[in-house]
Order: C-alpha cells, then structure tokens, then sequence
C-alpha cells in the first residue's frame, strides 16, 4: 500500500514539475511566483507560523525602517515574498533537476573564490557554512557545477522516488548528500580526504545536538555539530550564501572564518557556533524575504 501510494506522489510531482521544467524561462518563474502566492493563501499553518516569526523579530530589520503601527502589514508583506521565492526556487530547481537548468547555473555570479582556492590550499577539506537561504539548492548546484564536488548533509525525501530523482539531479552536477543520521563519520572522512562538505546550521535541534544563542533577538536551539567538527579535522569553515538578483543569482563565499583560541572547548565551541550563526542572521536582516520563515526556528526554547 505504502509503495502505491509513493508511486503515485512521485508520479503526480512529475506530471506536476516537468510542465514548470520545460516552460520558457520567464514564463516559468512567473507560474512559480502565481503558486507561491496561492500557497500563501491556502496554507494556513505555515503562513501563520512566517507571520508570527516575523513580528517576534521584527525589530531586527522592520522597525527601524517602519513606524510601529506597520509592524503586522510588514510581517505579511515579508511572508507573502517569502512564499513567492521559495516557490521561484522551486521552479528553477525542477529545470536543473529535469535537465532544463544549465542557464540558470550559468546565470549564478560567484565571488569570493579566492576565498575558497586559499582553503583549498590547506589540503584539509572545506566545510561550507549556510543556512535555508535563497535558492539554497542552487547554491550547492552552483558549487558543484562551478569549484567543486560537494556533499550537503540533509534528510533524505520520505518518498524513495522522489528523493532519487532529487539525487539523480545533484549528482548530474556533483552535488552529493550525506544523510543526517549517521552523518558524522562521513562527514570527518570526506573532510581528511580534503573534500568539501556543506551544512545547513539554521534549524532547530535537540538540546544535546547544540547550544541556545541569540538568533535575531530570541534565543534558539543552534547545531554545535560545525564547531566540533572544525575542531576535530582542521577543516576550514567557509560561510556560503546565494540571493537573488535582476540578472539572477548571486553567490558570495567569505573568508575562512577564525576559530576560538578559548582554552575551555566546551565555551570555544559555543562562541564558534554564536560566530557561524551570526553570518545567516546577518544576511536575514539583509534579505528577510529570503529565508525560511514557516520553519519553528525557536521552538523547544
């Protein structure tokens, strides 16, 4: 039953994507931003939860540029967009993932690669620092396709069918992914081959997997899983962050970032992870329509 039951979402996510996959690009984009904003609308449990993350934080990026009384017509018109890109990546990572999207990659301006040839250089392996940014997918495609193999760890797609489509597609590039459980031995050994490794460290974890910090002005459970593992292999930590522009996308790769020289590692870690941390909220601030929203970032908190 549960196989029926795969086949027919998987086939229903082929009938649905590959209209998307082989529409001119604009036309495309166009339908995504018309679904995101449908999605905004019908899907009331995560619309809530955009809209409710938002006037929490509000004043990290809204008041200071709005007068109070705009503080909820803010927080919705923050969340609409929010919908709408997460709508605009999908489409332009079911073009790549169905062969359609090489445009698309090649559209993807990088700077920083100084950055990463200095870490390369090392000979140590790179751990690439994001979070649920942008077309974060696109990110790590633009990478693979572009400087290097790449393995992102993630959660494999419920759905067997799906997520082997979904990997089929980031392995045409390069892309590979690490499964969440059990990931860290792969992690560490891929890291002392000199590989690269990308982590997205902007969702909420059990208390034992990290630290609370401040996370644009509230406190949340954040990942130490990057701090450790820096410490452990050597490798250089590399935040990696992709926006979108008028001419497409945007990729910025920043400087190795320097690790605590604290002698307690249990206190270094924690100001390492505050360090990592602070890039994706920095680039929220500066792209608030651009990150996930409907996640419960400051639950369990």
């Amino acid at each position: 039953m549960k196989k029926a039951l795969w086949l027919l979402e998987a086939g229903l996510f082929i009938i649905f994507s590959l209209p998307l996959a082989i529409l001119p690009f604009k036309v495309s984009i166009k339908a995504g931003e018309m679904l995101g904003l449908l999605l905004f609308y019908i899907w009331g449990s995560r619309r809530r939860i955009a809209i409710e993350n938002i006037e929490k934080t509000a004043v990290s990026f809204v008041s200071s540029a709005n007068p109070p009384a705009c503080g909820q017509l803010s927080a919705i018109s923050i969340a609409r967009e929010t919908f709408k890109n997460l709508s605009r990546s999908f489409t332009e990572i079911v073009k790549i993932y169905h062969g359609f999207g090489k445009g698309i990659i090649d559209s993807v301006e990088i700077a920083g690669v100084e950055n990463f040839n200095k870490a390369r250089a090392k000979g140590k392996g790179i751990l690439f620092l994001t979070g649920h940014c942008g077309n974060w997918e696109l990110l790590g495609t633009a990478v693979a396709a572009n400087l290097a193999d790449i393995a992102i760890v993630a959660r494999p797609i419920n759905n067997p069918y799906i997520n082997k489509f979904i990997v089929n597609g980031r392995q045409r590039y390069g892309n590979s992914i690490i499964a969440k459980q059990g990931a860290l031995k792969v992690i560490i050994k891929r890291l002392r081959e000199g590989g690269c490794v990308g982590i997205l460290m902007d969702q909420s974890v059990l208390s034992d997997e990290g630290y609370v910090i401040g996370f644009l002005g509230r406190g949340a459970w954040t990942t130490k899983m990057p701090a450790l593992i820096a410490r452990k292999t050597g490798a250089a930590v590399l935040p990696v962050f992709i926006h979108r522009t008028e001419r497409g996308h945007s990729l910025k790769i920043y400087p190795e970032v320097e690790l605590s020289k604290m002698d307690d590692k249990e206190k270094a870690a924690l100001e390492d992870t505050k360090k990592f941390s602070g890039f994706i909220e920095g680039y929220i601030k500066e792209n608030p329509s651009e990150w996930l929203w409907i996640h419960r970032r400051w639950k369990r908190v």
